[in-house]
C-alpha cells in the first residue's frame, strides 16, 4: 500500500523526481566510481589500508558514491564523559579527513551514552565540533551499556 502511494505521489509530482535526481549529481558525474549497471560502488576503508586476515564483524568505514559511513567509535580507557567524548570526536575527525571529508560535511550523527546523566557533559564537548550548521543528531542511552566500557559511542554519515 505504501509503495503504491509513493508511486502515485511521484507520478503526480514530476518535480520531486527531478529534484531527487539533482540531489546526487556526483553519482551521475563520477562514472569512474560506478559499477557497469550505473550504480555507485561500495568501497570499504580499512583502518590500516588493508583488509584484516580474519573475517571482520563490521567495516570501520564504507564509501558508497559520495556518502561516507563511519562505524561507532568508543573510548576504551579510564576517564569521564568529557575525555571520552573528546577522544571519540577526534577519532571520527581523523577517519573523515582520511577519506576526504570533514566534520563540517557530516549529515547525521548517532550518539550512544552509557548513562543519560552524561548528556550535558557530552554536549559541552560536542558543541561546535561539526561547524556552524551541524547535521542532524540522535542521542540515546544504551540499555545494558556500551561495549568496552566506553561512556559514549558515536557513528556518523557524511559526504565526500
Amino acid at each position: 500500500m505504501a509503495m503504491s502511494n509513493r508511486r502515485s505521489f511521484l507520478a503526480k509530482s514530476p518535480a520531486v523526481a527531478v529534484a531527487a535526481a539533482a540531489a546526487s549529481p556526483s553519482l551521475a558525474a563520477d562514472k569512474g566510481n560506478r559499477a557497469d549497471k550505473g550504480q555507485p560502488v561500495k568501497k570499504v576503508l580499512w583502518t590500516d589500508g588493508k583488509r584484516p586476515e580474519k573475517q571482520p564483524l563490521f567495516s570501520p568505514a564504507v564509501m558508497y558514491g559520495n556518502l561516507l559511513f563511519i562505524s561507532g567509535v568508543g573510548a576504551h580507557f579510564e576517564g569521564d564523559i568529557k575525555s571520552h567524548t573528546a577522544h571519540v570526536l577526534d577519532e571520527i575527525k581523523k577517519k573523515l579527513e582520511a577519506a576526504g571529508s570533514s566534520m563540517e560535511k557530516v549529515l547525521k550523527v548517532n550518539v550512544y551514552l552509557n548513562d543519560l546523566k552524561d548528556y550535558a557533559g557530552m554536549n559541552e564537548v560536542f558543541l561546535g565540533k561539526f561547524g556552524p550548521d551541524p547535521g542532524v543528531r540522535t542521542t540515546i542511552a544504551a540499555a545494558g551499556g556500551i561495549p568496552g566500557n566506553s561512556l559514549v559511542e558515536i557513528d556518523c554519515i557524511a559526504y565526500v
